[in-house]
């Protein structure tokens, strides 16, 4: 999507955690996504109490910016397409767009910001890449570790969180929250020097 400069930086920032709707998988591993979104909604005094274009959407100001959060309602498979409505309706540039979502090939409550890339298998991430026919899409991944011994990743990433991993998970949503508001106000670059290893900041 090509936006002249002044569109780019006046545009609102769309932010969009994947995940699956309903109940039955809220506490998977899967919806981290959504989870993170929940939290940043609720610390920016919001809520996700309207839908457009098939995603739940929570609007707010952050450091003078404006904010979209949306959770696709589509299932993850699906993700890219209410992502790329979303899109085109408020005119948002790339460069103003976070994926959120999880990630098995990273260690549980591991964090890693990335400007573009490919989806490694990762169903709802490789929709939105294919939706807006690019990968230079900024994400947010947060690992969620390797399912153990023999167990199908699909079937890993449906299960809930083991309590252990649960004493554990809010620190790792406040951590991808921080991150989010770093992107947000200081820019990618920046944002990435604080979340990413200092091996890996490229």
């Amino acid at each position: 999507m090509n936006l002249d400069p002044a569109t780019i930086k006046d545009s609102p920032y769309l932010i969009a955690g994947l995940g699956n709707p309903g109940t039955n998988y809220a506490g998977n591993r899967h919806n981290v996504g959504f989870m993170v979104l929940d939290r940043l909604a609720n610390q920016l005094g919001g809520k996700f109490s309207r839908m457009e274009f098939k995603a739940l959407i929570s609007k707010a100001e952050y450091q003078g910016k404006r904010l979209i959060l949306a959770k696709p309602q589509t299932f993850m498979n699906l993700s890219g397409q209410p992502i790329g409505a979303l899109i085109r309706y408020y005119k948002i540039a790339l460069n103003h767009l976070l994926v959120v979502y999880d990630d098995v090939d990273l260690p549980y409550e591991t964090l890693r910001l990335r400007p573009a890339g490919g989806s490694a298998g990762q169903k709802g991430m490789q929709s939105v890449i294919e939706c807006l026919g690019s990968q230079e899409i900024p994400r947010l991944r947060i690992g969620i570790g390797r399912p153990p011994g023999r167990m199908d990743a699909s079937d890993y990433v449906l299960q809930n969180f083991a309590k252990s991993e649960l004493e554990i998970l809010p620190f790792a949503l406040d951590r991808a929250m921080d991150a989010i508001l770093d992107y947000v106000n200081d820019g990618l670059e920046i944002a990435m020097n604080k979340v990413n290893p200092p091996q890996e900041q490229s």
